[in-house]
């Protein structure tokens, strides 16, 4: 079982990372192999639509100069993927969305290439619009057919300043909550 999670946080460490870290402590408590990535001071840009991966359909982004073809070829590892984001004028952070952009078209390109692994989407917020990152979260796997795993609440934790997270109690018990779903999935499809 390896469990990949990203941060599209411009925070390293920060909110984001620190929910998304809740769910992969309780993953390798349940023996999972995991790996937190975080965008924060890594350059990315969106899809610049020149469709060369459908093209070439080796799994790759033909924009070769940011961390976009190493977060693919991490994704393609992992069994199961996390995609966390902050709450940003109601939607994910931009380098959550230009990596959304650029390897949904290359997973697209390549036979929906992450079809059939586990994914959730993993929020913070200060106070509103946490429900649109989810959805936008969401809509990534499910247009690749990928499974979303749920949990006891929708994957949000409450707080805007670093580390306010970790006195949102449903918060936290929700990331908990997902990290045991996911790993039950996973055992359950390793058979």
């Amino acid at each position: 079982m390896k469990v990949l999670a990203i941060s599209g946080s411009a925070r390293k460490g920060g909110n984001t990372a620190q929910l998304l870290t809740m769910v992969l402590d309780g993953l390798a408590a349940e023996g999972a192999e995991t790996e937190l990535f975080e965008l924060a001071g890594r350059s990315i840009q969106g899809c610049i639509a020149c469709y060369k991966c459908f093209e070439q359909k080796d799994g790759k982004c033909a924009v070769d100069d940011d961390v976009v073809n190493e977060c693919l070829s991490k994704m393609r590892a992992a069994d199961a993927i996390i995609l966390g984001s902050p709450t940003y004028f109601a939607d994910v952070s931009a380098s959550m969305k230009a990596l959304i952009e650029r390897c949904g078209m290359v997973a697209r390109a390549n036979d929906n290439m992450l079809k059939r692994k586990l994914g959730a989407g993993v929020v913070a917020v200060r106070r509103a619009g946490a429900y649109h990152v989810f959805s936008t979260l969401n809509s990534f796997f499910l247009i690749g057919e990928m499974i979303v795993v749920g949990s006891s609440y929708w994957n949000i934790g409450l707080g805007r300043d670093k580390g306010e997270v970790q006195k949102d109690e449903e918060g936290v018990k929700t990331m908990r909550d997902l990290a045991g779903n996911m790993a039950w999935l996973l055992k359950k499809i390793e058979g």
